[in-house]
């Protein structure tokens, strides 16, 4: 009887390894060559016994980014099993995500945990939070780029798109005619509270909100970038201001952080949630939504934990 094998994961390294396929999957898989573009390879150590026992090796390869560099490795055709074999070799560094092939094919690879750590060019889009209001040194998204490009002068930057009052659905809308020139790897979005404003005509369903999320996925994609969802930070809601008829309450706001978390498990999409960092602090926001520059630093602080947390299995 055939087995399905409807699953196509990139390798570079270990998992192409006969002793390694026949110890995960019983024996060798189907293959091809493949090449993934936008990316080059650096170590990584491994502390995992297991899996240096199956490898035969403590230091293995982990993909970053790098624009006009090139890794070459194969498609493998996987099974059900096969893949949840892989999943189960791999350490707690890597995470399993889309991306794609110079083929032009969608395919599985496994990438650094901290969605931040490996990028070299992000794209911030989003509202008025991620635009900086409220902090004259350009908010938490100002903190980011100034950190990101002094560690490679040469290699990163970082271009902050986001408009003040953008929903998820404007930013989905605005953001294809914005990326092409700016080469990105990783579309950070951060989804804001204007969707949870309630009530008014811009309030946001959850159809709509798994829409717009699909779309920039769909966008990034096209680019190769990964894609990171951050939001939304914590409101106090006795002093949210009712601009144009909105009104934010926090029930509407911890529904849209569910919403994210859950659309972001579902997809395979890393999420990096801002609440904590504000919760019960309204000392740490201007006027019940924008963080002053104190908040902007605690957010700040709070992706770059989130972003470059050490795993508990395996340490670079």
């Amino acid at each position: 009887m055939h087995t399905p094998r409807p699953h196509l994961l990139f390798s570079f390294g270990t998992l192409l390894d006969e002793r390694v396929q026949a110890t995960l999957f019983g024996g060798p898989v189907p293959s091809r060559p493949a090449a993934l573009a936008g990316h080059t390879t650096t170590p990584l150590r491994i502390t995992d016994a297991t899996v240096i026992a199956t490898s035969g090796l403590d230091v293995h390869l982990t993909l970053v980014r790098q624009h006009g560099a090139e890794v070459k490795g194969a498609a493998l055709r996987l099974t059900d099993a096969d893949l949840e074999a892989a999943d189960a070799y791999e350490v707690d560094d890597y995470v399993r995500r889309r991306v794609r092939l110079t083929s032009g094919e969608t395919t599985w690879a496994y990438l650094d945990a901290r969605p931040l750590r490996p990028a070299s060019r992000i794209v911030i889009v989003g509202d008025s939070i991620a635009y900086g209001r409220c902090d004259p040194r350009g908010g938490w998204a100002g903190r980011l780029a100034a950190a990101h490009i002094a560690e490679n002068e040469t290699g990163h930057r970082l271009f902050n798109l986001a408009i003040p009052g953008s929903t998820l659905t404007d930013v989905s809308e605005q953001t294809p005619a914005l990326l092409g020139p700016r080469l990105p790897d990783t579309l950070l979005v951060a989804a804001g509270i204007n969707d949870a404003a309630l009530p008014g005509p811009r309030t946001r369903t959850d159809r709509q909100l798994t829409d717009a999320l699909a779309s920039l996925a769909d966008t990034a994609m096209r680019h190769n970038a990964r894609l990171v969802v951050a939001g939304p930070s914590w409101i106090d809601e006795t002093r949210t201001p009712a601009d144009d008829g909105l009104h934010f309450t926090r029930d509407r706001a911890l529904a849209l952080r569910a919403t994210l978390r859950t659309w972001c498990a579902d997809h395979d999409v890393d999420h990096l949630d801002l609440w904590e960092p504000l919760r019960d602090r309204p000392d740490l926001l201007t006027d019940g939504l924008h963080p002053t520059p104190e908040g902007h630093e605690a957010l700040y602080r709070h992706i770059v934990t989130l972003a470059h947390q050490t795993s508990r299995r395996a340490r670079c």
